[in-house]
C-alpha cells in the first residue's frame, strides 16, 4: 500500500530546495575570492613617524616581506629587497606610498599597509610626587589623567589641586593648570586635557 505524503510536507520540502539552490548560486564574499581587503591606516593617519617607534608593514600576498620593524635612531628601517627605507618624517600613508613604488620592480601590484604599532618616538615626562617619574609613549588621544595614571599614582604628599603641565608654544613656555580633583569629580572639562609629545606634568 503506498502511503500518501501530505500536502504541507510538500511545501516544506519544496521551500527548503528552494532555499538551498538559492545559497549555492549566491555570490562568495569578495574575502572567499581572495580579494584584498580594504587598506586600513594607523589610528591617526596624520601621525607623523618617528625614531624608536615600531611598524607593522604588510604586503598583500607576500608573506615574506610582511614584517613589524622597529625605527631606527637614524630614521631608517630595513626591509627585504629594499634594505634600508627612509620612515622617519612620513605618514603610515606617506611611508606605505614610498614601499610600493619601490616593490614594484620586484612584485607586481604591490598593496601595501602600514600601521604605527608603537609610539615610542613621542614622549611625556611626569615629574614630582609620583611613584614612578619619567618619561612615558604619548599614545593617540593620551589625556592627563591617563597620563598620570601611567606613572603609579601619587605619594601622600602630592598636591593634586596644584599640578601643571609645561607646554612649549611657539618658541615660549607655558604653565597650564590642571586640578586633579575637579577632573576625577567630573566638573567641567579637566578631565579631558590631552598631553601633546614633549609635555612635562609636574606633581608638586
Amino acid at each position: 500500500m503506498v502511503r500518501k505524503i501530505p500536502i504541507w510536507m510538500v511545501v516544506v520540502l519544496a521551500g527548503v530546495t528552494t532555499a538551498a539552490r538559492a545559497q549555492d548560486a549566491a555570490p562568495i564574499p569578495a574575502a572567499q575570492e581572495g580579494k584584498r581587503p580594504a587598506i586600513s591606516a594607523s589610528g591617526n593617519p596624520h601621525y607623523v613617524i618617528g625614531p624608536q617607534d615600531v611598524l607593522d608593514i604588510d604586503v598583500w600576498k607576500e608573506p615574506e616581506l610582511t614584517r613589524s620593524v622597529p625605527v631606527r635612531p637614524d630614521g631608517k628601517i630595513s626591509l627585504p629587497l629594499l634594505n634600508d627605507v627612509q620612515a622617519a618624517g612620513l605618514t603610515p600613508d606617506q611611508l606605505a606610498g614610498e614601499i610600493t613604488d619601490s616593490l614594484k620592480k620586484f612584485v607586481t601590484d604591490p598593496q601595501v599597509t602600514v600601521i604605527v604599532a608603537e609610539i615610542n618616538s613621542q614622549r611625556v615626562y611626569i615629574l614630582g610626587e609620583v611613584v614612578r617619574a619619567g618619561a612615558y609613549p604619548l599614545l593617540p588621544g593620551m589625556t592627563v589623567l591617563q597620563a598620570l595614571s601611567s606613572a603609579g599614582g601619587f605619594t601622600p604628599f602630592a598636591n593634586r589641586k596644584k599640578i601643571y603641565v609645561m607646554r612649549e608654544e611657539n618658541g615660549k613656555e607655558e604653565k597650564l593648570p590642571f586640578n586633579y580633583k575637579s577632573a576625577v569629580s567630573g566638573k567641567g572639562d579637566v578631565g579631558v586635557m590631552q598631553v601633546e609629545a614633549g609635555d612635562t606634568i609636574v606633581v608638586p
